[in-house]
């Protein structure tokens, strides 16, 4: 029995009770999750199995499943030339009591600890082979064609999010409009990747998106280690000299400069700056 919450309350599975949701995977999958491996985000888990695989449940509303599914992890299997874990399987039920729905997909284990949180407040130190691998992997799945829209924080991207997130904080003379859309992984942070081997895991977000947001939204989670930020911006300077990547980065700053920023935030300062530029940029561009 899967554990019932109000749906008008927002559920933390880092503090919801989840001994159901685990048990009912056990049982789907025919093997044992060890508990003591179990990692709780504010929608999904992740555990180790006795079969030496990886078991990611995601908890999600009904209203943020669109028309693609929300099967991110079977589809990205299919792609050639990115590092990812390889996927198995998956079980996909509805719950009884809410209007939410649950999906675990299982899948080799990754080949090695997350790089860390989704903001990184030090230097990870990176290997230049972490670097190469992680360059081939972007390149090559912004190469790939599909028909899925990206979905950042569960929610399709499209234009007219863009253009409101940027002009609610950059108001100027220059164009939002977007002109190059390619496949990304949508939800870029330090905790979706490993290290020291690169891998890049969490995918039920990728599809279609402007130019340069992987990018940006990985520098935007570098910006309290000024040294990892440069290094990232030089890797990944064609998506940021780009007009779409300029656009990106102001779309990534809008969420750090908006109106929920924390005061305290070190990313808030490096983030003017650039900002300052790229709107100079555009306008002049």
């Amino acid at each position: 029995m899967t554990p019932s919450v109000s749906a008008s309350l927002a559920v933390d599975l880092r503090v919801q009770p989840v001994d159901g949701v685990l048990d009912r995977v056990e049982r789907s999958f025919q093997v044992r999750l060890e508990r003591d491996t179990v990692v709780r985000k504010r929608r999904s888990l992740g555990a180790r199995t006795d079969r030496d695989t990886w078991v990611r449940v995601e908890r999600r509303l009904l209203d943020k499943i669109g028309g693609q599914g929300w099967n991110g992890t079977e589809c990205v299997a299919r792609l050639e030339g990115i590092a990812q874990p390889e996927w198995h399987g998956c079980i996909v039920w509805r719950d009884a009591d809410e209007p939410v729905m649950w999906r675990a997909d299982e899948t080799e284990l990754l080949p090695g600890s997350p790089v860390g949180t989704a903001v990184l407040s030090k230097d990870p130190k990176l290997s230049d082979e972490w670097w190469q691998a992680f360059n081939s992997s972007l390149n090559a799945l912004a190469a790939q064609h599909t028909a899925r829209v990206a979905t950042p924080d569960t929610v399709t991207i499209a234009q007219s999010i863009v253009t409101e997130s940027i002009r609610s904080v950059f108001p100027g003379d220059f164009d939002t409009k977007v002109e190059e859309w390619v496949p990304a992984h949508a939800d870029l942070n330090w905790a979706n990747m490993t290290a020291p081997a690169f891998c890049l895991f969490d995918w039920e977000d990728w599809g279609n998106a402007p130019r340069g947001l992987d990018s940006a939204s990985l520098w935007g989670s570098s910006l309290a280690v000024p040294a990892l930020a440069d290094r990232l911006w030089q890797e990944r300077r064609c998506d940021f000299e780009s007009r779409d990547g300029k656009l990106m980065t102001l779309f990534v700053c809008s969420k750090i400069l908006g109106p929920h920023a924390h005061p305290e935030d070190p990313r808030l300062e490096p983030a003017r700056r650039m900002t300052k530029q790229v709107v100079a940029e555009l306008q002049t561009g």
